[in-house]
């Protein structure tokens, strides 16, 4: 309004001539700053509009998301409720369930506690076998305790005569060792393992390396019941032939690892046995 009263005054102020050239021109000059103002604000107000479109539709996008929001929190209340009844209801299986895993986390627990025993026991043993041995000896023997089990490997070169089964004089110092270990632990059973590399047998009563591999833990075994008195009840003779190899059979250095006897040293399977019956009594 006060817009259009200005240019009114100015159209009749040039009408009737009652203004100077000066005060004319200053008053063009107000015009067009006012007309570029009032252009200036329609703009704005052009854009504020279109902002307020844009708001109003994040606005609906957002009252959508709510309600949505408010439909997934009802059904995960009511899904909440329904586990919440089951749990209820199957209490008293839940706890007899803890309970089981309890008493079978103890046992678990006792197996280790055991093994770790055992695992002890058998370090002890090997580092008896160990010091009992001379430096000499020790090139000819190689004691390990690899998973629960002492393995005490002998060349064939101490043992045996070549290409035979027959137990040589030398072996009879270090077997008689062996024996005095093997007759400290009495509640180990004792497996003795022949192997051979993948070169053949050539003998008239040895058909073939299988052969040869059995005699061999069958010597070692009988002399190990005869000339040092361990009990043949504990002990179990077996060969593998050259199917299990610990190098490469195409060299000299490698095959002669491979012609070996192993004396195996292992808990029974009894005392497995007597420890998961005691348990058994105790949860009775």
């Amino acid at each position: 309004m006060k817009y259009t009263v200005y240019t009114f005054c100015v159209i009749s102020a040039l009408l009737t001539g009652c203004v100077s050239q000066k005060k004319y021109k200053e008053l063009q000059t107000d015009y067009y700053q006012l007309d570029a103002k009032n252009n200036q604000l329609a703009k704005t107000d052009q854009e504020c509009q279109q902002n307020l479109i844009v708001s109003n539709s994040k606005v609906a996008s957002l009252e959508d998301q709510l309600a949505a929001q408010r439909a997934n929190h009802t059904s995960l209340q009511a899904a909440l409720d329904k586990c919440l009844a089951s749990y209820s209801q199957g209490n008293l299986n839940i706890s007899k369930l803890l309970d089981e895993i309890n008493a079978s986390n103890k046992y678990i627990q006792h197996l280790i506690e055991a093994r770790h025993q055992n695992d002890s026991m058998l370090l002890v043993l090997t580092n008896k076998l160990t010091r009992s041995l001379n430096q000499n000896e020790l090139k000819d023997v190689d004691v390990q305790v690899l998973k629960g089990v002492v393995y005490i490997s002998l060349s064939d070169n101490m043992l045996y005569k070549t290409g035979s089964y027959e137990i040589s004089p030398q072996a009879g110092l270090i077997l008689d060792k062996i024996a005095k270990i093997i007759n400290d632990y009495s509640d180990y059973e004792v497996l003795i393992e022949g192997n051979t590399d993948t070169v053949p047998i050539i003998r008239p009563n040895i058909r073939n390396n299988w052969d040869l591999s059995v005699l061999r833990a069958s010597s070692v075994v009988q002399a190990l019941q005869s000339d040092h008195n361990v009990d043949p009840s504990r002990m179990t003779a077996g060969g593998r032939g050259e199917y299990n190899p610990v190098a490469t059979n195409t060299t000299d250095a490698g095959r002669s690892l491979n012609r070996r006897t192993q004396i195996i040293i292992k808990p029974t399977l009894n005392q497995f046995m007597d420890l998961m019956n005691a348990f058994s009594q105790k949860k009775e």
